[in-house]
């Protein structure tokens, strides 16, 4: 069967994202047993974890720019190159601190093109009424990588040992490599005007691909355009959540309910999957609401937005209260795959409002993302660490509501909804996910 290409490199960006995954979920689980093996303490963890964001922080905006003067394809292939070969030289040894931090700041800044450039490219491939479950599928693939990761790497670890994981990942990031190398073209035109009669779009958007490459970049209307702000705020609520579950969930059921990751067997990896399922539903039905004309463009990110938020949000503030695992698989799964289904909102808006700049407003807003990595993984550190010296152990409940974390989520729902309650309407033109008090 001859597959259209624009559908071959949403596959291929779906594979992409799930490889990245699998490289952050399995490093937080390699580096924690390594860790745990030699007694390092919670805040060190902390700091080593979020080592990670601060590079992938640096090279968001810089990612989006060298993908619109150079092209996406190119620079997604480089990035990848670079964090699997740092992956494959890397000793896994966390007394040798400095080398860890160094390694790690290299793959995040490598990883902090990628998604840049992701945007970039399915902007030049993707006609608008196919946005929704592109971009979906797209993101999705980061949580099946998850799932994948929180499945298999334990076992991994368990019997050829935390080194393996780095191997495997090289690995992996390589064989894409090879495969993106050999499927992926640049389009001859832009994909802004295709499409048109189902879903009408600005003219002026129309554009050969060289022409968009050279175009100036207007940054100035960029950082000072409410929509865009509106993105950035949903990224940062976004990411908060979803990367302090990323790293600190495998220490949770270790520390915090006594299991081992090995014996969970496969519900462990459910999390994650359900953020691959619903992220996915999110699309579909975003599309099908546009499509149909059922919503409009607006009224169907503010809807997805609103619902996957806040309940992601109430599930959030539950989680320390169940003491089994299957309670705690179960209120992380409804949080994170509710907060899959709100990205179906606000991430597709990247290319709703700049189509021809996505890969630059995605840098700006993963930047405000990726701070929230650094901010949240590091804080939770450092509120386990104090917990844990107050209530001599990780395993009660009150250890983990010690500066109730979990509910910062909430408290930035709330902040996020006044700001968009008060900006205006045009603020709505992106993603107003919190327009109930509106």
């Amino acid at each position: 069967m001859k597959l259209p290409v624009r559908y071959l490199i949403v596959i291929l960006t779906f594979i992409c994202t799930s490889v990245c995954y699998i490289e952050r979920v399995g490093f937080s689980i390699g580096y924690t047993v390594a860790a745990d093996n030699v007694g390092v303490n919670q805040s060190s963890k902390g700091t080593i974890l979020s080592t990670f964001y601060y590079g992938y922080a640096c090279s968001q905006v810089p990612g989006g720019w060298a993908a619109q003067r150079i092209g996406g394809r190119r620079v997604l292939l480089l990035s990848f190159l670079l964090w699997s070969l740092t992956c494959a030289l890397l000793p896994l040894d966390p007394n040798r601190v400095i080398l860890l931090v160094v390694a790690r700041l290299l793959v995040g800044v490598a990883q902090g093109f990628i998604f840049p450039s992701i945007h970039t490219v399915l902007a030049q491939w993707v006609p608008p009424h196919e946005r929704s479950r592109s971009v979906s599928l797209t993101t999705s693939g980061m949580y099946l990588g998850a799932a994948l990761g929180m499945l298999l790497l334990p076992t991994l670890v368990k019997f050829r040992g935390p080194q393996s994981v780095f191997l495997a990942e090289a690995a992996l990031g390589a064989s894409w490599s090879l495969l993106w190398f050999k499927y992926a073209i640049d389009p001859k035109s832009t994909a802004s005007g295709v499409g048109e009669l189902v879903l009408p779009i600005n003219k002026k958007m129309d554009s050969h691909n060289k022409k968009v490459l050279s175009a100036k970049i207007p940054w100035v209307k960029i950082l000072t355009s409410f929509p865009v702000w509106a993105i950035v705020v949903n990224n940062f609520t976004f990411h908060y959540a979803l990367y302090v579950l990323m790293n600190w969930l495998p220490t949770y059921f270790e520390l915090g309910l006594k299991l081992s990751l090995q014996d969970m067997g496969s519900s462990k990896m459910l999390p994650y999957l359900n953020m691959f399922l619903f992220s996915n539903i999110g699309g579909v039905v975003a599309d099908y609401l546009i499509t149909r004309r059922i919503l409009s463009v607006t009224k169907t990110r503010k809807f997805l937005n609103t619902v996957g938020f806040l309940v992601a949000s109430l599930a959030l503030v539950v989680i320390p209260s169940f003491r089994t695992s299957g309670g705690a698989v179960l209120c992380s799964s409804v949080a994170l795959g509710f907060l899959a289904l709100g990205r179906a909102g606000f991430a597709v808006n990247h290319m709703d409002v700049a189509p021809r700049y996505a890969g630059i407003v995605m840098g700006v807003s993963n930047t405000a993302g990726t701070l929230a990595g650094i901010v949240g993984v590091d804080l939770t550190g450092k509120l386990l660490e104090a917990a844990k010296a107050a209530n001599s152990d990780l395993s009660s409940p009150e250890s983990w509501r010690t500066g109730r974390e979990f509910l910062i989520e909430v408290a930035l729902s709330i902040s996020s909804l006044k700001r968009c309650c008060y900006s205006g309407d045009l603020i709505f033109i992106t993603s107003p996910c919190y327009i109930i008090l509106a």
